[in-house]
């Protein structure tokens, strides 16, 4: 009996110390500054795509446009 609680504490303690050290670098974590598709490649992209739909009419299908 003393084995298994052994057993049993010890995993606990590993648990609690990887999820600790896991929320730790969470709330230490410092990401990078998000950057828009402006100026890039994707930026060029969506400006040359075209202004209509290309999927074909009818059916449950919905062709999300941007605006501008």
């Amino acid at each position: 009996m003393k084995f298994e609680t052994f057993v049993l504490r010890s995993l606990f303690v590993a648990c609690a110390l990887v999820c600790g050290l896991i929320l730790a670098g969470m709330i230490t974590a410092k990401p990078a500054p998000v950057q828009l598709a402006v100026h890039g490649p994707v930026g060029a992209l969506l400006a040359s795509a075209p202004s209509t739909c290309a999927l074909p009419a009818g059916g449950n299908m919905l062709c999300l446009r941007a605006a501008g």
